[in-house]
């Protein structure tokens, strides 16, 4: 372990936030009783909510307190009343406060959320209502009023994982077992009803038995995770507002970019973001540069020009329809992401080594997603164009890739376990080594949720066709999660390189053949209580004859995560 991991592992954070949160009003609906739809009102009087389907307690499921990214396949089900005070911390988001909130584009929120910021702490201001031994952290009134408050929130996360063969063996040391420790602690101060100012302290560190990999993603001085000022108020019958600084931006797919959740530091942007949500349909603009990480000195982040993301997403509640007599309940999102970035994703294989440049790339695409009483779906589907400029010349290629992202499954909604079981089905375009013709790989360089496709990261979502069963259950009263995939990949083009997460492959012989291998994988997540999870990921990355020809090797990966948050 870093002789630097005791010092930084003391650090508190200073940091001070602005809000302008509409409080929250109070439910009016039981779990299975239908009321009307979902407003946003001004109004004082109660938030109403439409309980759409059934589930078997009016109590948040524990295993939903925090709860992970994708719209499909959740441990448990929860209804609009389970996502609003007291129980959950979704804002007054109309329609969109469903199930784990994603549709309204803060990201997962629950008790808690990836993005602190998103949650609502309100209703704290009646000390009537606290029953936690943190609440009097959560809402701190500054002026007699309670008008203007300061919130408090915080992560420590322990992660340990062994690696048999890291990256198919062609990376890092064979049996290798690594160690991370961040710490996340940041303050949300809101002045009155239209302003807030948010701000979040990080450092981390790593170590473990032969280690590799530790770069400034993973060892951490302290320093400004986020820091903005946020604008907010409502505009034209919509829940409007302007978020400007340091900030995570989670308003996308997460099999499209998401948070960087192996390493010890999540991504952040820097720029500005608008949005507004009426009661059934919502807008986002946004256009950010990437965070520079500094590893060796203390408060030395700075913007990276070169890397930038930005763009917009128009997110729809769509009319409600049936099949085989159930109900369904959907969104449709509608968005484009423009991209600049270099690096070890922006190269151009060869027969013998890569290119190197900058890719610029536009991101269209839709994804529809919904649910009925028995099932759930989400389909999307995307493509990029855009170029690539080779380090050092003014020579450009075009760029033509795509996307498709699919999972459907049945949900036994009454049983104890509330099983789901589905398939996942994505492709993602390839293109043939060397520099004839456009660049036709897909790329997604912004760190997908590490869980989507591939525990161990070994396979990254480009030039891949893959295919997997998803089953996952929910034991002991709905504090524990169980989740099993075994996703099958092949190279969409198998003249192609296989991508890792830090780049394409270079294997010693000539890979023949598309088939890559088959990568079993098991999740089990344990919420110890409302501050305490614990996370086990096991997988066996199996690799197909021709990858072993090649001189790819197969392994056995494990990872442990523990995790307080307040």
């Amino acid at each position: 372990m870093s002789r630097h991991l005791s010092y930084r592992n003391r650090s508190f954070f200073v940091l001070m936030a602005v809000e302008i949160c509409m409080p929250y009003r109070g439910m009016a609906a039981e779990t299975t009783v239908p009321v009307t739809a979902p407003q946003i009102s001004a109004a004082p009087q109660p938030l109403k909510t439409e309980e759409w389907i059934r589930v078997p307690s009016t109590e948040r499921p524990p295993i939903q307190n925090y709860p992970h990214a994708g719209v499909v396949g959740q441990p448990r089900r929860v209804v609009a009343s389970q996502n609003h005070a007291p129980q959950g911390r979704q804002g007054p988001w109309g329609a969109f406060s469903y199930g784990n909130g994603e549709a309204a584009g803060f990201g997962p929120v629950g008790r808690y959320g990836v993005a602190p910021w998103a949650e609502d702490w309100s209703f704290l201001r009646d000390k009537s209502r606290r029953d936690d031994p943190f609440d009097p952290l959560k809402f701190i009134a500054l002026n007699d009023a309670g008008t203007i408050w300061l919130s408090f929130s915080g992560e420590t996360r322990l992660r340990n994982w062994y690696e048999e063969a890291p990256f198919l063996g062609k990376k890092g040391n064979s049996n290798s077992g690594r160690f991370g420790v961040r710490n996340l602690y940041g303050a949300d101060l809101h002045l009155g009803e239209h302003v807030r100012l948010f701000g979040q302290l990080i450092n981390a560190d790593a170590g473990g038995w032969k280690g590799f990999g530790y770069n400034t993603t993973y060892r951490k001085r302290l320093d400004l995770q986020q820091a903005f000022i946020e604008f907010k108020g409502k505009l034209a019958g919509a829940q409007t507002g302007f978020m400007f600084g340091r900030q995570q931006f989670l308003d996308a797919p997460s099999y499209v970019l998401y948070n960087r959740e192996t390493p010890n530091v999540p991504l952040s942007w820097n720029g500005g973001r608008i949005y507004a949500i009426w009661p059934n349909i919502r807008v986002d603009a946004f256009d950010f540069v990437q965070t520079k990480t500094d590893a060796t000195l203390m408060f030395h982040d700075t913007e990276d020009y070169g890397t930038r993301l930005y763009g917009g997403d128009i997110t729809a509640l769509v009319p409600q329809f049936s099949i085989g007599g159930e109900t369904v309940h959907s969104f449709l999102d509608i968005f484009y992401y423009g991209y600049r970035y270099g690096g070890s994703l922006s190269v151009v294989p060869l027969a013998s080594g890569a290119m190197k440049g900058t890719s610029s790339r536009g991101n269209v695409g839709f994804r529809w997603y919904g649910t009925a009483a028995s099932f759930e779906y989400s389909f999307g589907g995307l493509y990029q164009d855009g170029t690539f400029q080779k380090s050092g010349s003014e020579r450009k290629f075009s760029v033509q890739a795509y996307s498709v992202n699919t999972i459907v499954g049945y949900r036994h909604t009454p049983s104890p376990l509330h099983p789901f079981i589905g398939v996942q089905a994505d492709l993602y375009s390839g293109g043939a080594n060397g520099t004839d013709g456009p660049v036709r790989t897909y790329m997604a360089p912004f760190n997908p949720q590490t869980n989507y496709l591939d525990t161990t990261t070994y396979i990254q979502p480009s030039n891949l066709v893959s295919l997997s069963p998803v089953l996952s259950i929910t034991p002991w009263k709905g504090f524990a999660s169980i989740q099993f995939k075994v996703p099958f990949m092949w190279r969409e083009n198998a003249d192609g390189a296989i991508w890792n997460s830090s780049g394409p492959y270079t294997f010693s012989k000539t890979y023949h053949g598309g088939y890559i291998g088959v990568v079993p994988q098991a999740s089990l997540k344990l919420q110890l209580n409302r501050h305490l999870t614990w996370q086990i990921y096991g997988a066996r990355f199996m690799a197909s004859n021709g990858l072993h020809a090649a001189g790819g090797k197969s392994g056995s990966y494990a990872q442990s995560n523990v995790i307080f948050r307040f």
